[in-house]
């Protein structure tokens, strides 16, 4: 979070389960549609709310027990917002009285609070011991900035500032995902990260699955569920995504909506689904090595992808780069691989 602030200018936050974050955000103000899908309309965000807010979700159903991660301060908004979600523990450079009083509240007194020291730097040399051998390696230390984008090898170069702000999101968040992972990132936040894959096929396609879910929850349909009052918030995020899934079919026909809704939603179609994503522009892709075929692109392509960037130097380089042309995609060689194990 520290590296996400230094390199975009905003309060960043990050929301982590099992190693990899499921979601990371900075402090870009939410419109009003994004507030519903999030729960948190009519609610007033401080800035690191906010991002908090956003980065959770990113992928509310994978956040559900995270661990969150503060760039700035926690304050009070921050904390009442995690009063009343499943988390497990935070970390933030500092608290203010009242957030800590918050805090000290969740999960009987057992929440697990961290103060990080700003200025901490971690040794170069990092060491694991794996079955009573010692693997050893340099810490990551480089410095993810604008320099990223400064080879584009695609005929469109255009590469607007909130492109590059998303890419930067993309890229240092996969600086903490467990390789292979590729992410997508959209309007100040990730909204699709794809982690430990053995393919990256299979994180170009899973990071995908997970953006493309995550503008789904903007459909009017989806907004206009008819929740009963008493359902609690991750029962809705878990129901809504199986409202997404085509598998939602198979749902109705076991009556199980009846659990959980005033009356029996329609479903949403592939047709309606398709539809609404076709319309979907302006996403920003990184992946923490190269592409080695161009059908990571034309998966990144039906979620909407127009910015990428990734690190180059595979023999097919020529195939990934004709592919983005054929779609006008803007994309940055940057010569980095941002491996994590």
């Amino acid at each position: 979070m520290r590296e996400l602030k230094e390199a975009t200018g905003l309060p960043a936050a990050a929301s982590f389960k099992h190693v990899s974050p499921a979601g990371a955000a900075v402090a870009v103000p939410l419109d009003d549609t994004l507030k519903k899908v999030y729960f948190v309309d009519g609610i007033e965000l401080s800035d690191i709310a906010t991002a908090y807010v956003r980065a959770r979700g990113a992928d509310r159903m994978s956040s559900y027990g995270d661990f969150v991660a503060l760039s700035d301060e926690c304050d009070e908004q921050t904390a009442s917002f995690l009063a009343r979600e499943v988390s497990d523990g935070i970390i933030a450079p500092s608290y203010t009285d009242r957030a800590l009083e918050i805090l000290k509240g969740k999960r009987k007194g057992t929440y697990c609070v961290l103060k990080m020291d700003p200025n901490y730097r971690p040794d170069p040399i990092e060491r694991k011991q794996v079955f009573g051998i010692t693997f050893e390696q340099g810490r990551n230390e480089i410095k993810l900035d604008d320099h990223l984008f400064d080879n584009i090898v695609t005929k469109n170069k255009e590469l607007p500032d909130s492109a590059k702000r998303d890419l930067l999101i993309a890229m240092i968040t996969l600086k903490y995902t467990q390789s292979n992972s590729v992410c997508y990132a959209y309007n100040g936040q990730a909204i699709g990260i794809g982690a430990g894959q053995q393919s990256r096929i299979h994180c170009t396609r899973l990071a995908g699955n997970k953006a493309d879910i995550w503008f789904l929850r903007s459909h009017p349909k989806v907004l206009s569920l008819p929740f009963k009052p008493e359902i609690r918030r991750p029962d809705r995020d878990n129901t809504i995504d199986v409202y997404i899934s085509d598998d939602y079919l198979d749902v109705l026909d076991e009556g199980a909506w009846q659990q959980y809704f005033t009356c029996r939603p329609d479903p949403l179609s592939r047709e309606e689904k398709r539809k609404w994503l076709d319309k979907v522009s302006g996403v920003s892709l990184g992946s923490d090595a190269f592409f080695p075929f161009g059908d990571n692109i034309e998966r990144a392509h039906r979620s909407g992808v127009s910015y990428i960037v990734e690190a180059g130097g595979s023999i097919r380089d020529d195939n990934v780069i004709e592919v983005c042309d054929k779609y006008g995609i803007t994309m940055a060689m940057c010569g980095i691989r941002l491996f994590h194990h």
